[in-house]
């Protein structure tokens, strides 16, 4: 029997193996055509975990038959950074392709480690490949990020999970020799939630902790009950990230301190980044608080710039702080529906002309066209308000922003009304 585990065991070794992902390694798609040219830039992979970023740079560096050297963000430092770097110029021969460096998680490097970096990359000792499940637009330097390109991963589908699950069952070589029936998979792949990994984690386990001899049987109760049995194996690598930081993020919209409170202090146990947490409170703040507390979003943010100077463990009591602040505000998520709505019109009539009393008029050819004639600046007039149309005549009177019930936007409602009459009068 194998040591490996099974999800490694069944790693793809090529791209027409490779399961998911189609908009970036299917037929023409962007990174087969690079793959196939042989001509790879610098690029970061940004997606949720066990999607098959690591995978991927994998069988790019093995197709491509290019020198690999792996590092981990977690537990490597300016050192090995400088050391990988100088065994690449080694291998670097004169025309010859640059050897590949991939950054686990590259998120977690601090700016040293990414300065380190940036020489190599702009002169071409090394191609970069990251792989991070942060937004990289947060967490890599402006420079590096300007010197790759940024491929977003999707987690997979049912279908890729169906495919996934009968690949294990049917080309491994430890599972095809088992007499198994799946009976259900709607258990398994809902704890797999589109991870890859998980899905193949959690077919070992089940099939590992069942004690039948002759058939073993998946079914939803099988595979809740092997889990809920064996849940601190199935979590030994942190799978329960996104299931509390969602469990955190829903108590706070749904206003209880308490529950915000204990969910944060399991994040806090469990070691996870400040960072995130406080970047997960900003966009709630501007989300579901929005403009019922605008007050909220500037505490998320001196928040978020607090833990980054501080750190574990004083940065607890800062998230402390601003959870309970955010979980006791009153709500409203106008802004996101708003915005939200006015992408779907955006979608649905196309690039409608500016209307020309509000378009610039910077040149004398313009202004005998029209533009900025009988534009109205407001402050020129009484209130600092004068009423005229700002949309374009295709959607006059279509209704995006709507203020909702509470005493923040009472007032912004009652203003509105006193300028605009009707046109902004809530339908309470």
């Amino acid at each position: 029997m194998s040591n490996a585990p099974l999800a490694e065991r069944l790693r793809p070794k090529n791209l027409d193996d490779y399961i998911g992902q189609s908009h970036l390694v299917g037929k023409g798609s962007v990174l087969r055509k690079m793959l196939e040219s042989g001509n790879v830039t610098s690029f970061i992979l940004w997606g949720p975990p066990g999607v098959g970023k690591t995978t991927l740079a994998k069988i790019i560096s093995n197709n491509l038959n290019r020198p690999f050297h792996i590092l981990s963000a977690v537990n490597s430092g300016v050192k090995d950074v400088r050391e990988v770097i100088e065994k690449a110029k080694s291998q670097h021969f004169f025309n010859s392709p640059s050897p590949i460096l991939f950054i686990d998680e590259i998120h977690r490097f601090s700016k040293s480690q990414q300065d380190s970096l940036l020489s190599a990359v702009e002169q071409g000792v090394v191609t970069l490949i990251g792989a991070t499940t942060e937004n990289p637009s947060f967490e890599v330097i402006s420079p590096l990020l300007s010197r790759c390109q940024v491929y977003i991963l999707k987690s997979l589908e049912k279908p890729e999970l169906e495919i996934l699950l009968n690949r294990a069952l049917t080309i491994d070589t430890e599972l095809k020799v088992l007499n198994i029936k799946v009976e259900e998979t709607e258990a398994i792949f809902r704890f797999s939630g589109g991870d890859a990994r998980k899905l193949l984690n959690v077919i070992e386990l089940v099939v590992n902790a069942s004690d039948s001899s002759t058939e073993i049987v998946i079914n939803n109760q099988m595979v809740t009950e092997k889990l809920q049995q064996n849940l601190a194996l199935y979590d030994k690598n942190g799978e329960q990230h996104y299931d509390i930081i969602s469990a955190f993020i829903k108590s706070i919209r749904g206003s209880d301190p308490n529950a915000a409170v204990y969910w944060l202090a399991r994040m806090v146990e469990g070691g996870e980044d400040p960072k995130f947490i406080a970047r997960r409170l900003l966009i709630l703040a501007a989300e579901d608080i929005g403009l019922a507390n605008p007050n909220a979003l500037l505490l998320a943010t001196s928040c978020f710039q607090a833990v980054s100077m501080v750190g574990w463990p004083e940065s607890r009591i800062i998230l402390s702080e601003t959870a309970l602040y955010l979980a006791t505000s009153p709500k409203s998520n106008s802004a996101i529906a708003a915005i939200d709505t006015a992408q779907q019109i955006v979608r649905q009539t196309g690039n409608l002309p500016v209307p020309l009393h509000i378009r610039n008029a910077p040149t004398s050819l313009m202004k005998d066209l029209g533009y900025g004639k009988n534009y109205k600046y407001a402050h020129s007039f009484e209130g600092n308000f004068a009423e005229q149309e700002f949309l374009p005549n295709e959607i006059l009177g279509t209704p995006i922003y709507k203020a909702q019930n509470n005493s923040k936007e009472a007032e912004i409602d009652q203003r509105m009304s006193k300028l605009w009459g009707n046109k902004y009068k809530s339908k309470k």
